[in-house]
């Protein structure tokens, strides 16, 4: 079950690379930097999908790690 689920979270990250995501606030101050020819808020998608993702990251490492700890553990006895 666990490999299962685990592939299929492999495969939605992977298959979904390009998502974009915005709040109204800074899609409409981005949108109008850019009409007004500044450049300020060309990357801030990225960033923004950046912050989006670490919570994230750090959940999965910690659950890999407890996974891992207690498959150890399971082992020994």
């Amino acid at each position: 079950m666990v490999k299962r689920t685990l592939t299929l979270i492999l495969l939605i990250t992977i298959t979904f690379n390009e998502l974009k995501a915005q709040c109204a606030m800074c899609k409409a101050v981005v949108e109008a930097n850019l009409e007004a020819g500044g450049s300020a808020g060309a990357g801030l998608n990225d960033g923004i999908l950046y912050l989006m993702a670490m919570p994230y990251i750090s959940i999965l490492l910690f659950c890999l790690f407890w996974y891992f700890q207690n498959k150890k553990v399971k082992q020994v006895n």
